[in-house]
Protein backbone atom coordinates (compact mmCIF):
# COMPACT_ATOMS: atom_id res chain seq x y z
CA UNK A 1 0.00 0.00 0.00
CA UNK A 2 1.39 3.21 -1.15
CA UNK A 3 0.22 6.57 0.89
CA UNK A 4 1.05 10.01 1.91
CA UNK A 5 3.13 10.22 4.91
CA UNK A 6 2.07 11.69 8.03
CA UNK A 7 4.49 14.93 9.54
CA UNK A 8 4.21 12.89 13.15
CA UNK A 9 6.11 9.98 10.92
CA UNK A 10 9.22 12.02 9.84
CA UNK A 11 11.36 10.52 12.64
CA UNK A 12 13.98 7.51 12.07
CA UNK A 13 12.27 5.56 14.02
CA UNK A 14 9.52 5.32 11.94
CA UNK A 15 10.69 2.52 9.47
CA UNK A 16 13.13 2.12 6.67
CA UNK A 17 14.02 5.48 5.43
CA UNK A 18 14.68 5.70 1.38
CA UNK A 19 15.89 9.67 0.44
CA UNK A 20 15.95 9.93 -3.44
CA UNK A 21 16.93 12.64 -5.58
CA UNK A 22 15.15 11.70 -8.81
CA UNK A 23 16.20 12.64 -12.20
CA UNK A 24 15.40 11.54 -15.70
CA UNK A 25 18.18 11.29 -17.73
CA UNK A 26 19.31 8.76 -20.52
CA UNK A 27 22.50 8.19 -19.93
CA UNK A 28 24.22 10.19 -16.77
CA UNK A 29 23.72 9.46 -13.14
CA UNK A 30 20.71 11.89 -12.31
CA UNK A 31 19.62 10.15 -9.28
CA UNK A 32 21.19 10.21 -5.67
CA UNK A 33 20.22 7.58 -3.70
CA UNK A 34 20.71 6.93 0.14
CA UNK A 35 19.49 3.75 2.00
CA UNK A 36 18.85 4.75 5.33
CA UNK A 37 21.97 5.78 7.19
CA UNK A 38 24.18 4.50 4.53
CA UNK A 39 26.53 6.91 1.72
CA UNK A 40 24.11 7.93 -0.87
CA UNK A 41 25.57 6.80 -3.95
CA UNK A 42 24.69 8.42 -7.79
CA UNK A 43 22.85 6.20 -10.09
CA UNK A 44 20.92 6.12 -13.67
CA UNK A 45 16.85 6.47 -13.13
CA UNK A 46 16.46 2.79 -13.96
CA UNK A 47 19.45 1.43 -11.39
CA UNK A 48 18.05 3.31 -8.48
CA UNK A 49 14.36 2.78 -9.46
CA UNK A 50 15.40 -1.65 -9.50
CA UNK A 51 17.48 -0.98 -6.15
CA UNK A 52 14.11 0.66 -4.13
CA UNK A 53 11.74 -1.73 -5.33
CA UNK A 54 14.17 -4.60 -4.49
CA UNK A 55 14.34 -2.85 -0.85
CA UNK A 56 11.25 -2.70 -0.39
CA UNK A 57 10.09 -6.35 -1.56
CA UNK A 58 12.16 -7.50 0.83
CA UNK A 59 11.50 -5.26 3.47
CA UNK A 60 8.88 -6.04 6.51
CA UNK A 61 9.03 -2.82 8.06
CA UNK A 62 6.71 0.55 7.11
CA UNK A 63 9.31 2.23 3.84
CA UNK A 64 9.14 5.64 4.43
CA UNK A 65 10.44 7.20 0.95
CA UNK A 66 11.32 10.76 0.26
CA UNK A 67 11.22 11.84 -2.98
CA UNK A 68 12.73 14.59 -4.43
CA UNK A 69 10.46 15.56 -6.87
CA UNK A 70 6.53 17.65 -7.13
CA UNK A 71 4.31 14.68 -5.51
CA UNK A 72 1.18 16.93 -5.33
CA UNK A 73 -0.03 19.38 -7.67
CA UNK A 74 -2.15 22.58 -7.72
CA UNK A 75 -5.02 24.23 -10.01
CA UNK A 76 -7.09 26.69 -9.40
CA UNK A 77 -10.66 27.48 -9.27
CA UNK A 78 -11.19 27.21 -12.64
CA UNK A 79 -9.04 23.95 -13.08
CA UNK A 80 -5.98 25.83 -14.24
CA UNK A 81 -2.44 24.44 -13.20
CA UNK A 82 -0.84 26.82 -10.80
CA UNK A 83 2.41 26.98 -8.49
CA UNK A 84 2.14 25.97 -4.72
CA UNK A 85 3.39 28.37 -2.05
CA UNK A 86 6.75 26.63 -1.78
CA UNK A 87 7.49 27.07 -5.58
CA UNK A 88 7.18 30.64 -5.15
CA UNK A 89 10.41 32.62 -3.14
CA UNK A 90 10.63 36.56 -3.97
CA UNK A 91 10.48 36.75 -7.62
CA UNK A 92 11.68 33.34 -8.18
CA UNK A 93 9.67 30.68 -9.19
CA UNK A 94 9.75 26.93 -9.77
CA UNK A 95 6.05 25.61 -10.38
CA UNK A 96 5.97 21.79 -10.38
CA UNK A 97 4.41 22.20 -14.12
CA UNK A 98 7.12 24.00 -15.64
CA UNK A 99 10.64 23.05 -16.36
CA UNK A 100 12.65 20.77 -14.24
CA UNK A 101 9.48 20.36 -11.72
CA UNK A 102 7.54 18.70 -14.41
CA UNK A 103 10.28 16.41 -15.57
CA UNK A 104 11.37 14.87 -12.20
CA UNK A 105 7.25 14.77 -11.56
CA UNK A 106 7.06 12.33 -14.56
CA UNK A 107 10.06 10.11 -13.07
CA UNK A 108 8.47 10.10 -10.15
CA UNK A 109 5.30 8.95 -11.53
CA UNK A 110 7.01 5.92 -12.79
CA UNK A 111 8.81 4.99 -10.16
CA UNK A 112 5.68 4.97 -8.09
CA UNK A 113 4.23 3.32 -10.93
CA UNK A 114 6.49 0.73 -10.58
CA UNK A 115 6.21 0.11 -6.66
CA UNK A 116 2.62 -0.54 -6.93
CA UNK A 117 3.41 -3.39 -8.96
CA UNK A 118 5.83 -5.20 -6.76
CA UNK A 119 4.90 -7.57 -4.48
CA UNK A 120 5.28 -6.72 -0.58
CA UNK A 121 3.50 -6.64 2.70
CA UNK A 122 5.60 -3.40 3.65
CA UNK A 123 3.35 -0.29 3.91
CA UNK A 124 4.90 2.81 1.48
CA UNK A 125 4.53 6.07 2.97
CA UNK A 126 5.65 9.28 0.67
CA UNK A 127 7.33 12.33 1.71
CA UNK A 128 8.15 15.19 -0.87
CA UNK A 129 11.79 16.18 -0.59
CA UNK A 130 12.10 19.67 -2.36
CA UNK A 131 15.76 21.21 -2.19
CA UNK A 132 15.65 24.34 -4.69
CA UNK A 133 16.09 27.70 -4.88
CA UNK A 134 20.28 27.21 -4.78
CA UNK A 135 22.10 30.37 -5.55
CA UNK A 136 22.95 31.40 -9.35
CA UNK A 137 25.46 28.84 -10.75
CA UNK A 138 25.63 26.68 -7.97
CA UNK A 139 25.03 23.23 -9.87
CA UNK A 140 23.02 20.87 -7.89
CA UNK A 141 25.00 17.69 -6.09
CA UNK A 142 22.51 14.73 -5.82
CA UNK A 143 24.48 13.50 -2.36
CA UNK A 144 24.47 17.31 -0.89
CA UNK A 145 20.81 17.55 -1.62
CA UNK A 146 19.69 13.83 -0.42
CA UNK A 147 22.19 15.09 2.96
CA UNK A 148 20.09 18.34 3.29
CA UNK A 149 16.95 15.97 3.40
CA UNK A 150 18.56 13.69 5.82
CA UNK A 151 19.22 16.18 8.22
CA UNK A 152 15.20 16.72 8.91
CA UNK A 153 14.70 13.36 9.36
CA UNK A 154 17.69 12.81 12.01
CA UNK A 155 16.30 16.09 13.49
CA UNK A 156 12.62 17.03 12.57
CA UNK A 157 12.32 19.02 16.26
CA UNK A 158 15.30 20.92 14.67
CA UNK A 159 14.06 21.82 11.76
CA UNK A 160 10.74 21.58 12.14
CA UNK A 161 9.94 24.86 9.85
CA UNK A 162 11.56 22.74 6.99
CA UNK A 163 7.86 20.24 7.37
CA UNK A 164 5.47 21.74 5.27
CA UNK A 165 2.16 20.47 5.98
CA UNK A 166 -0.03 19.29 3.12
CA UNK A 167 -2.64 22.29 3.86
CA UNK A 168 0.36 25.22 3.77
CA UNK A 169 1.19 24.32 -0.08
CA UNK A 170 -1.96 26.20 -1.57
CA UNK A 171 -1.47 29.85 -1.91
CA UNK A 172 -5.50 30.62 -1.65
CA UNK A 173 -7.99 28.61 -0.17
CA UNK A 174 -9.96 27.61 -3.48
CA UNK A 175 -6.96 25.78 -4.77
CA UNK A 176 -7.50 22.27 -5.10
CA UNK A 177 -4.52 20.09 -4.01
CA UNK A 178 -4.06 16.77 -5.64
CA UNK A 179 -1.97 13.49 -6.00
CA UNK A 180 0.48 13.99 -8.63
CA UNK A 181 -0.15 10.62 -9.25
CA UNK A 182 -3.84 10.45 -10.06
CA UNK A 183 -3.54 10.63 -13.84
CA UNK A 184 -2.25 6.75 -13.34
CA UNK A 185 -5.21 5.73 -11.19
CA UNK A 186 -3.13 6.06 -7.88
CA UNK A 187 -4.42 8.09 -5.11
CA UNK A 188 -1.77 8.46 -2.51
CA UNK A 189 -2.83 11.69 -1.03
CA UNK A 190 -1.09 14.59 -0.43
CA UNK A 191 2.65 14.27 1.58
CA UNK A 192 3.87 16.49 3.75
CA UNK A 193 7.08 18.69 2.04
CA UNK A 194 10.88 18.50 3.34
CA UNK A 195 11.74 21.80 1.82
CA UNK A 196 15.86 22.75 2.34
CA UNK A 197 16.89 25.73 0.48
CA UNK A 198 20.27 24.29 -1.45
Amino acid sequence: MVRAGVKSEISLSAGEWLILDIGFANKSNSCGLRINQESSVDLQFNDAKERICCFITNSTKPVNLVIEAPLSVAFDSKGNPKGRAVEKQGSKTRYWYTGPGCSVMVAALYLVKAITEIPTNAEIRLFEGFVTFKKKGKKSIHSRDVELLSEVIKNPNQYSEAIIEPEALKMTSSDTLKSAFLVAGIDAGIPPLIMRNG
